[in-house]
């Protein structure tokens, strides 16, 4: 049963998209020093290192791992190597802000899946707010411009981003059903730890794939530890774990539109990191995203 959204939920949930936003960012910088795919892997493999002091007690006999395996590979498949996966896939034919907008549809996948897998009801409220939301992401990507969103045009990227939307969509709801032990689900570290074992192998699979492709190189240095180091501890560890948390507290319906500030705060960061002051438009599309999710979580 899904709670209301209280103060300290919200604040969890905010927590991912800005960390998330920091990772594109950083994912920018580091383009030209290690293949996309290759990047999501060795970010989770960093992460995994870093989980097994934690809660290594789950590759024990009897610890419920192994026996609910299928359900972790099937998380460890959609949250850790299809989506990120994706995403990286979609950057390589498409634009940022085709990408961006595209994510940005996300709360409204999210009431589709929950209605049509998981008997999930969408209220006039959740459908309002996800519209005044998107409004919000579409003001950011356009700058306050509305004519640059004219001049969109698809390409096979999109499609891998749609793909990548709806990915994380079945993830989310997928985090309801709690069918794993309550001696892994309680256990933040534990419960991350078994999704990250079976996503490195998702994901270390993609990047095989890459490299047989030919053509990569990755240029070790410092700038790309730093990197690798970041986007290990905040946007995979740190951030699901919120992620998990507040998803399982006010359910993903909710939690989807707090995604929607992802845009924004990519935005306030490419303004600090490249010298770009902020906008009327943005404190304007803050606006609209926040009335969003606050209207959707109206009862």
């Amino acid at each position: 049963m899904n709670h209301p959204l209280t103060p300290s939920t919200a604040l969890m949930l905010v927590v991912p998209p800005l960390l998330w936003a920091g990772n594109a960012v950083v994912g920018r910088l580091v383009n030209a020093m290690v293949p996309p795919i290759t990047l999501n892997f060795l970010r989770w493999a960093i992460a995994l290192l870093i989980l097994v002091p934690m809660a290594g007690w789950i590759y024990r006999k009897g610890s419920g791992l192994w026996a609910h395996s299928r359900r972790f590979a099937v998380l460890g498949l959609l949250g850790v190597g299809m989506y990120n996966a994706l995403q990286y896939l979609a950057l390589q034919s498409s634009t940022p802000i085709n990408v961006t907008l595209v994510a940005a549809s996300m709360p409204v996948w999210m009431l589709l899946i929950g209605w049509m897998f998981f008997n999930t009801g969408v209220s006039r409220m959740q459908v309002a707010g996800a519209l005044l939301s998107v409004a919000g992401v579409l003001i950011v990507l356009s700058r306050g411009q509305w004519e640059q969103l004219v001049a969109l045009r698809l390409v096979p990227g999109d499609l891998f981003m749609v793909l990548a939307t709806i990915a994380w969509s079945v993830y989310s709801w997928f985090l309801t059903a709690r069918k794993e032990p309550e001696t892994i689900r309680n256990d933040w570290a534990a419960f991350l730890l078994a999704q990250v074992t079976f996503g490195v192998m998702w994901s270390g699979a993609f990047a095989a794939g890459e490299w047989a492709m030919g053509g990569k190189h990755i240029a070790w240095g410092w700038p790309l530890v730093a990197a690798l180091l970041y986007v290990a501890v905040g946007p995979a560890i740190v951030a699901f774990r919120c992620w998990g948390a507040g998803v399982q507290r006010v359910g993903p319906n909710i939690a989807a539109f707090f995604n929607n500030l992802t845009p924004l705060f990519a935005a306030l960061m490419s303004s600090a990191f490249l010298g770009e002051l902020p906008h009327a438009y943005h404190a304007v599309a803050f606006a609209l995203i926040v009335g969003g999710i606050v209207l959707s979580s109206r009862r």
